[in-house]
């Protein structure tokens, strides 16, 4: 397994085969990915040949220094646009390079065992709820009179119904009559609460009050 199948002077059958471990290992990346992920047919595509075009560059440039510095400065060329991605994004594309870099150097059988393991072990973390966010915490945006403290008078409803309750932001609306109030709360029951939004509505008189699951940031590519 750790041992490379190339030799001193790669012959075609040993490129067929690394470039076939190649393909089999983006495909099991890209497979892997779309049962865990939403994510388009795109980023699939091309999380499927990733590891056979690492394989072909590092075919190229093994054991050729000169050649080796061509590639990586016609790479320092090209710029990458795309839109802010999720970290998973990376985890994956940093799989499939590393896949395709052991299929480059001979390592066939290493590189599938090693793309069975971490697919395995992705599809675990994914689905397993060790792991999975906190369903509990949420956004809560509650309009009141511009007449009404809003600083302390929330408090023992918060105390009652959330394990924590941060004011996130405050801001005036209809012309300064009113003021928005932003929340970020942990619930301790999910399911008290409807109970708790309406006694909210009875302290701001029964003005628009929103709830709902705090939006995570997404991490960029």
């Amino acid at each position: 397994m750790f041992s490379s199948i190339l030799g001193s002077a790669a012959t075609m059958s040993q490129v067929a085969v690394c470039f076939s471990a190649s393909l089999v290992c983006g495909l099991l990346c890209a497979f892997t990915y779309r049962y865990c992920e939403n994510t388009s047919k795109n980023f699939l595509t091309a999380l499927a040949v990733l590891p056979a075009i690492v394989m072909m560059v590092i075919l190229m440039v093994n054991g050729n220094l000169g050649v080796g510095v061509a590639v990586a400065g016609s790479f320092s060329l090209v710029r990458f646009r795309s839109l802010p991605g999720r970290a998973s994004d990376i985890v994956i594309i940093f799989l499939a390079m590393g896949l395709g870099l052991c299929t480059g150097m001979g390592y066939v059988y290493f590189a599938l065992a090693s793309s069975v393991i971490m697919c395995l072990l992705y599809v675990l973390i994914t689905k397993l709820p060790l792991l999975s966010e906190n369903t509990a915490y949420r956004s809560i945006r509650i309009t009141i009179p511009e007449d009404l403290e809003y600083t302390e008078v929330f408090a023992d409803i918060f105390n009652k119904y959330t394990s924590k309750a941060e004011e996130h932001a405050v801001r005036t609306i209809n012309l300064g009559t009113m003021y928005q109030v932003t929340y970020d709360i942990v619930l301790k029951n999910t399911a008290d609460e409807k109970q708790m939004i309406d006694e909210i509505r009875v302290r701001n008189g029964n003005l628009p009050v929103i709830c709902g699951r705090a939006a995570t940031a997404a991490a960029e590519l």
